[in-house]
């Protein structure tokens, strides 16, 4: 009882110091400056926000909603020089010159522009770079991207500096796992191959953005490690209806498709949204293997050689409806659900030759595996904005359920045959059923309190998330004609956590220094249960995340900023789960219920030349570093794949961002990469002390033909690096494409070849305690599609997205 008090009381003091915020901070009254703002025909004046600016550092001092008949009005403003900042959906943004206010300053009235020609004309010529470094964070501008086309949101990844995506589908960010990847503020409901699969779901049409950030504040939730990944969707900006319409048709090895549908209807105070999504991919994997079992002398004993053949098909449906309604000018009650729906399945071909000690022959076995996997992922989010007074206060409330449930249904059967593929038993039948359920409730409070006497503005908030998932996973040997239960590879696991959370975040400038401070509480209570054993485990811990950064500005040409932050990896719900997976006779995998969560303590130095030339160098230690290890089974040369906690982690990295814009037709981003990591550790009874510095080089090229045609060449080097005990070899990937716009830039075409030279491939080797490992993996990189979008509404605001409190858990679900 005494673990839980502590944070109990910790809780009940973090609110009561966000209600008792002194009110006192806020300027007293000593002046009052007003105006009136008009438009043309249909001008909705409660509809314009007006905004109150120190002159000297644009500082927001307050903010106000003009009234029904256009005034607008501050009180309590002190003597100084202001500036006014005007805005209107559907017209021109108007700054004022400096005014000189003393006791009551009325600036009569302000006429705004209506913004329809200039928004067209920008349209026109504005082009956003697909990459923009910048202090936290790196921006790929996805929507812009002609390579993107026909592409969904991994392939997408893949291409993006810093980031590679290895033979199980891990994505690591700058060499590193442990990334949290989120959807417009929320995190995605799986990990591992089941992130992989939804993230190919999501056609690359429908993303706006995708933010690479590598120093999250204390408001984001402590995991991610690596750093977050938060893919920012299209979202419509019109008054009326909106939306989008996409198809990509797209032939590799196999053929694939990708037909979306987004909408947007505002009317009033409602507004409603909806999208759907649908994927159909066929694709496949092939893996070569080479393995060697050896004494604890280091003799070889044996071993195996394999030639196997994945061939997968997915359709993939993921919808999205929603509406906001504001029953004012400052309160938005939104609700949102979404729903995805998988069914598909993988067929598998491995065949394996075995050899003992002289490299001589002893037999061969060949596995044909018929997997049918259905998932339901749905979840709902519900969620309540106010805005507490023109200087800024805000309250926001979130409360989410999901649920995941899942079908898979392994059939194998194994024939065991001589050197000369004569049998030499009976052929081995196995069925499994892997069904299993998720449940995750979440809760999330957050109040934003900007205090202008210090120039400052404070965060605060708390969370709390509960999740019950249940696993009942039955193996039956089928080789006699009946149903006989394996009671080995049979079990039955439940699970129970809870995460009680609260933050404090605080940021502001002060002359050239900017800054940002932060903690964050995390209170971890988890049960997890095996049934058939009746093993159990129990977890009860608080950990306190820190996080800041201190900026100073020179000049307007250099900037000089060192970020800290702490943060943990909790293992996933998939890698806790104990069950024993077949693969092929000599194959398993298994999770790890005695597997901790890795924490990484992270500080950056940040360089920024002339607002464009950004340069990141960085040292991070990570303790209880989870790893991927393959390593030699029970049984005689057989294998065992699992995940295990190593000792430490250290890392360093150098980022470099360099754009090239000099010349009128050309747009290139570049961005060099270079990490050292080093593990140091024992597993599995060998000692790890490895590392290697590695590159990562990404090269995007925009190459305008005339004011509707672009082409766009990428490129993307992976130098030779270390994961783990995995020697990971060097690769390198191109792509190119065209696109034509028309229809008044509401249409495109874009056609687009990737992996043009079929370079794209994994190589790697892995050498520990009486087992080595040398593989090959091949996949449909290559690919040429045809994408067709179009456009349809005007140009004015749309549909809010909310992040929902159940972000963390979801990602873990997988």
């Amino acid at each position: 009882m005494k673990r839980s008090f502590v944070p109990f009381v910790t809780w009940n003091l973090f609110v009561s110091l966000i209600c008792i915020l002194p009110a006192q901070l806020l300027a007293q009254e000593t002046g009052v400056l007003r105006g009136k703002v008009s438009g043309g025909e249909g001008f909705r004046p409660d509809e314009v926000i007006v905004q109150l600016l120190n002159e000297g550092n644009k500082q927001l001092v307050k903010m106000e909603y003009a009234d029904a008949k256009g005034d607008f009005r501050f009180t309590g403003i002190r003597e100084g020089k202001y500036q006014i900042l005007i805005q209107h959906l559907s017209y021109n943004r108007y700054l004022s010159p400096a005014i000189a206010h003393t006791t009551v300053t009325d600036l009569g009235t302000i006429r705004l522009e209506a913004a329809t020609r200039q928004l067209r004309e920008a349209n026109v010529v504005a082009q956003k770079p697909l990459v923009q470094q910048q202090y936290d964070k790196t921006v790929l501008n996805v929507a812009g991207s002609i390579g993107a086309a026909g592409s969904n949101a991994l392939e997408v990844l893949e291409k993006a500096p810093g980031i590679t995506v290895d033979q199980n589908d891990n994505i690591a960010m700058r060499g590193r796992q442990g990334v949290l990847v989120m959807v417009d503020g929320k995190q995605v409901p799986m990990s591992g191959q089941d992130l992989a699969n939804y993230l190919r779901s999501l056609n690359a049409a429908q993303v706006d953005r995708i933010d690479l950030i590598t120093n999250p504040s204390a408001r984001y939730d402590a995991a991610g490690n690596a750093g977050i990944i938060d893919i920012r969707l299209k979202k419509g900006k019109n008054n009326g209806t909106n939306g989008t319409l996409g198809l990509s048709l797209a032939q590799g090895a196999y053929p694939k498709a990708n037909p979306s549908f987004s909408i947007n209807h505002k009317k009033g105070a409602f507004n409603y949204f909806a999208s759907y999504n649908f994927s159909h991919r066929r694709d496949f994997n092939e893996l070569n293997i080479h393995r060697k079992f050896f004494t604890g002398q280091g003799e070889e004993t044996g071993g195996n050689d394999y030639d196997n053949l994945f061939k997968l098909k997915f359709n993939t449906h993921n919808a999205r409806v929603g509406v906001d309604y504001q029953p004012g000018a400052r309160t938005t009650i939104g609700l949102a659900a979404n729903a995805i729906v998988s069914d598909g399945g993988i067929g598998s071909d491995s065949r394996a030759q075995s050899y003992d000690a002289a490299q001589a022959p002893t037999g061969r076995f060949n596995t044909f595996g018929d997997n049918d996997l259905h998932r339901r992922n749905y979840s709902v989010n519900a969620n309540f904005r106010r805005l507490l007074d023109t200087a800024g206060r805000e309250l926001t409330a979130d409360l989410d359920y999901a649920r995941f449930s899942n079908w898979e249904y392994q059939n194998y059967r194994t024939s065991y045959l001589d050197n000369h593929n004569a049998p030499l038993r009976p052929d081995f039948l196995l069925f499994g059923d892997l069904s299993g359920a998720l449940d995750i409730y979440s809760l999330k409070l957050d109040y934003t309190h900007p205090v202008p006497a210090l120039g400052m503005k404070l965060e605060g908030g708390i969370k709390s998330s509960w999740v019950r998932t249940d696993n009942d996973v039955r193996f039956y040997d089928r080789s006699n004609g009946g149903d006989v239960l394996d009671e080995g590879k049979s079990n039955r696991f439940i699970y129970k956590e809870n995460i009680n959370a609260a933050y404090l975040n605080g940021s502001g400038k002060w002359r050239k220094l900017s800054y940002q401070f932060g903690l964050r509480m995390e209170h971890t209570r988890a049960n997890g249960r095996q049934v058939i054993h009746e093993e159990t485990f129990d977890r009860d811990y608080v950990q306190l995340f820190p996080s800041g950064y201190v900026g100073y500005r020179f000049n307007p040409k250099h900037d000089l900023g060192v970020t800290l932050s702490r943060r943990i990896n909790r293992p996933s719900y998939r890698q806790l789960n104990p069950f024993r997976v077949f693969l092929d006779p000599l194959t398993s995998s298994t999770g790890n219920p005695a597997l901790n969560p890795e924490i990484t303590a992270s500080y950056e130095l940040v360089y920024t030349f002339n607002e464009v030339y950004t340069a990141k160098a960085g040292y991070s230690r990570t303790t209880d570093n989870i790893l991927t290890v393959l390593a030699p089974d029970e049984e005689p040369n057989s294998v065992l794949q699992t995940n295990r906690n190593l000792a430490r982690y250290d890392y360093y990295h150098l980022t470099i961002g360099v754009p090239v814009t000099a010349i009128k037709w050309l747009n290139s981003n570049n961005t060099l990469v270079a990490y050292y990591g080093r593990y140091s550790g024992n597993l599995v009874n060998t000692d790890l002390n490895e590392g290697r510095v590695a590159l990562n080089l990404n090269s995007s090229n925009t190459i305008t033909l005339n004011p509707k045609t672009a082409m766009e060449v990428t490129a993307n080097y992976q130098s030779r690096s270390w994961y783990g005990f995995l020697d990971v070899y060097s690769s390198f990937q191109m792509g190119m494409g065209i696109q034509r716009q028309f229809w008044e830039r509401k249409g495109s075409v874009k056609l687009n070849v990737s992996d043009i030279f079929y370079t794209g491939r994994t190589k790697a080797f892995t050498k520990l305690t009486g087992y080595s490992e040398a593989f090959r993996q091949f996949r449909d990189s290559r690919v040429v599609t045809l994408t067709f979008n179009y456009r349809f509404g005007g140009q004015q605001q749309g549909p809010r997205r909310r992040a929902g409190g159940a972000e963390e858990e979801k990602r873990r679900a997988g």
